[in-house]
C-alpha cells in the first residue's frame, strides 16, 4: 500500500486544491492532507479567510481525500514522521524547496519520495486569483455604480 502525503492552506476551495489532490491521489493508494493551522497561515503566508477547522472539515470531505488530519508547529517534518507517507506530493505553486526537503528527509533518516505536481491551466485555480478577481468586480461595480449615479 502506498501511502501519499499532500499539504497546503485549502483556505478557500477551488478547482487547482481538487486539481492537487486528484493527482496527489494517483500516486499511491492512500491520500493523507495535511491542513495547515492558522498560525502556519499567518506566519507564511496571510490571514485565513476560514478557520482551520472549517477548512479541515472542507478538504475531509473532498472525495480524493482518504484522511485529513491538522498541521502541527514548529518540525514540518514531525507529521511526516507521523504519517509515514512513501510519496509527498508538493503543489505546482507551493514555494517548497524540492531538492531541500529531499535533504532534510534524509539527512532525518526519512525515507520518502518527493514529488512536484503540474499545474492545471485554468483562470481560477488559486486563492490569491479568486481574491484578486472579486476585488477586481467589486470596483467595477463600484464604477459602474458612479457612472448610473450621474
Amino acid at each position: 500500500m502506498v501511502r501519499v502525503m499532500a499539504t497546503g492552506v485549502f483556505d478557500l476551495l477551488h478547482l487547482g486544491h481538487l486539481h492537487f489532490l486528484e493527482e496527489a491521489r494517483k500516486l499511491g493508494d492512500e491520500l493523507v492532507v495535511v491542513v495547515a493551522t492558522d498560525k502556519t497561515v499567518r506566519e507564511q503566508k496571510h490571514e485565513p479567510i476560514t478557520s482551520e477547522e472549517m477548512r479541515l472539515k472542507m478538504v475531509k470531505s473532498l472525495r480524493p481525500v482518504d484522511q485529513a488530519v491538522l498541521g502541527r508547529e514548529g518540525d514540518m517534518y514531525e507529521i511526516v514522521r507521523e504519517i509515514k507517507p512513501d510519496i509527498i506530493a508538493l503543489g505546482h505553486d507551493q514555494t517548497h524547496d524540492s531538492e531541500r526537503i529531499k535533504k532534510d528527509l534524509k539527512d532525518r533518516g526519512i525515507n520518502v519520495e518527493v514529488v512536484r505536481l503540474l499545474q492545471l491551466d485554468h483562470d481560477l485555480d488559486g486563492t490569491r486569483k479568486i481574491i484578486q478577481k472579486v476585488i477586481d468586480w467589486h470596483l467595477f461595480r463600484e464604477k459602474m455604480k458612479k457612472v448610473e449615479d450621474k
